[in-house]
């Protein structure tokens, strides 16, 4: 059996965060995702977060639209809280999204392995304040 790379099978997408000083910049018709979202969810799927950004505030930061069925990965405080997106939005900074660039494998499969895997996943992060998981660590990920 073949084994393949995160980066062999998904773009590795960072969140943003727009700035939180401008009110203009929240409760538009973006969805956010942050991990807050995700710490108590019971369901694989996450429909919408808490708050929604803008288009002011979606241009202001460095958040990407992540196409329905993207994986969300919170890459920090904590690592490991993971979800699929049922509709298209973004995260904030907090998450490494999974954006398949190919069909070599699902998204529920990759759900479930990612999830079974998550604590070799959580001793990839590095930090001495809080420990994050980063992109290229991800991408590695077998």
């Amino acid at each position: 059996m073949r084994k393949y790379l995160i980066k062999d099978i998904c773009n590795v997408v960072n969140g943003g965060t727009p700035s939180t000083k401008d009110s203009e910049n929240y409760d538009g018709d973006i969805i956010w995702i942050t991990p807050k979202d995700l710490s108590d969810q019971k369901c694989r799927y996450i429909k919408r977060g808490e708050r929604n950004i803008t288009e002011k505030g979606y241009n202001n930061c460095s958040a990407t639209l992540l196409p329905k069925g993207s994986i969300l990965l919170s890459s920090r405080a904590p690592i490991g809280l993971i979800s699929i997106a049922e509709n298209v939005c973004c995260t904030n900074q907090g998450f490494k999204n999974l954006v398949f660039k190919n069909d070599l494998v699902n998204n529920l499969y990759l759900y479930y392995y990612l999830k079974c895997r998550i604590k070799d996943i959580e001793k990839l992060g590095s930090g001495t304040t809080f420990k994050e998981l980063s992109k290229s660590s991800l991408e590695g990920f077998v």
